[in-house]
């Protein structure tokens, strides 16, 4: 089985990557917020290229569901509008310098290929569904700047024989970087392809030793309002992120800890400095700037299958058969062409990963 993908919920909306929207059922919104909602600037239309643009059966159906959530114009300036300023698009560290300079770019591993070219490393920059810093993909670029990501705590917890926690920076210089060409899958039915730089998440989990009991593993995003700004304003949603895997996905050769792109360190808004990467799966499985990963017995909540579980599976593995109640997830819109393209089961990973789910 691919994965389950049911009915749709109309009060709940899922983004991709990280974020969440919060079910509009039972919520009180304040003053307060109404008044910020009311205040943010929707961009027109011609303020971006059509090949960035949402198609509009998309655009029309995400405007619906909003206006039934009571979430206004926070949540629907999705689309936003693109920097031009070369250190916003590529999002550098602008804090504590980076002293892994020699381990960039690190060796390509052969075994990993496309079918496509890679996505321009710009488009890829400013397209980002990061909620913790803004709603507008477009916009998260050039927000991420307060964000500090050095130095950076990462522990590794729960039914291990080995407790660890040491510094992303350690983590690189212990176990080697390597390069992958991987196909990236959002559910919103648009996609790239990229190169990420990092290590096999079992190498990374193997450091702590993880005991036979543990079947699942879980990971924790960062809360850090004072340097997220949607973190502290868009308090009905539920931070910090929250994911998780099987522990047979997580060690499947494909999943990845990811601390590089484009031959260079991770930019804040792709979620730096670490994140997790599983590409036979949507995207917002892949969880962003990571602190905490538990090896546990029972299967963890996730965010987006607390808010909307009749839509969003605990798998949430690619599945072109079974459409969104809104769209079609038989083909894919490629980022910076805006050429459609057919979307293959499990994005295209079938090989490595339908062993897992006879």
């Amino acid at each position: 089985m691919i994965g389950e993908v049911t009915q749709w919920s109309p009060t709940d909306f899922a983004g991709c990557m990280q974020g969440i929207f919060e079910p509009a059922k039972g919520i009180q919104r304040t003053k307060e917020v109404r008044r910020a909602m009311s205040n943010i600037i929707i961009p027109r239309s011609w303020q971006i290229p059509d090949r960035d643009a949402t198609p509009e059966h998309l655009f029309n159906g995400r405007r619906r569901f909003l206006q039934s959530a009571g979430l206004g114009a926070v949540a629907f300036a999705a689309l936003g509008c693109k920097p031009s300023d070369r250190s916003m698009s590529t999002g550098e560290h602008r804090s504590l310098p980076n002293p892994n300079p020699d381990l960039y770019p690190a060796k390509r591993n052969p075994k990993y290929t496309l079918d496509r070219a890679l996505t321009d490393e710009k488009v890829a920059a400013r397209y980002n569904n990061f909620y913790e810093f803004s709603e507008i993909k477009e916009k998260v670029v050039t927000l991420v700047d307060r964000f500090e990501t050095r130095p950076w705590d990462l522990e590794i917890s729960g039914l291990v024989n080995r407790p660890v926690k040491l510094t992303v920076d350690e983590l690189v210089r212990k176990l080697p970087l390597e390069e992958r060409l991987y196909r990236h899958r959002c559910v919103e039915a648009w996609a790239m392809a990229v190169p990420w730089t990092g290590i096999p998440l079992s190498k990374v989990l193997g450091l702590a030793e993880p005991l036979s009991s543990a079947r699942f593993v879980r990971f924790i995003s960062f809360l850090k309002p004072d340097e997220a700004p949607n973190q502290r304003e868009a308090t009905w949603y539920k931070w910090p992120y929250y994911e998780a895997l099987q522990i047979s996905e997580a060690m499947n050769e494909l999943a990845m800890a990811v601390t590089g792109i484009y031959g260079h360190e991770l930019p804040k808004q792709h979620g730096a400095p670490i994140r997790i990467v599983v590409p036979w799966k949507y995207g917002y499985k892949s969880p962003k700037s990571v602190v905490r990963i538990e090896l546990v017995a029972e299967q963890p909540r996730t965010f987006w299958n607390d808010l909307a579980p009749n839509e969003y599976s605990f798998l949430s593995n690619v599945n072109p058969a079974v459409p969104h109640p809104r769209w079609s997830q038989a083909s894919e819109r490629l980022i910076d062409t805006g050429q459609q393209v057919d979307t293959r089961p499990y994005n295209g990973y079938g090989e490595f990963v339908a062993s897992l789910y006879p």
